[in-house]
């Protein structure tokens, strides 16, 4: 039996949300997704708890940027 991770790197972050490792330290370094720092180098890993959380609030967000019906936040026509 193949046993989930607790953590995720960020290059495994950045694979899930289809975006950089660069986009993802940003999120990290601003607040917006929580994760620990590790290690004498400090490497970043991320609880999938808190990718979860962090995924939830964004739909949360997009929810309510939509219910206002706010046009610089409509998807793009045609794609």
């Amino acid at each position: 039996m193949v046993q989930t991770p607790r953590f995720l790197t960020i290059p495994d972050v950045a694979e899930i949300l289809n975006t950089s490792a660069a986009q993802v330290r940003a999120l990290l370094f601003s607040g917006d997704l929580r994760g620990i720092k590790i290690g004498g180098r400090g490497q970043w890993r991320v609880e999938v708890s808190e990718l979860e959380a962090y995924i939830q609030r964004q739909y949360a967000r997009t929810d309510q940027l939509t219910r206002q019906g706010s046009p610089e936040h409509d998807p793009p026509v045609g794609g």
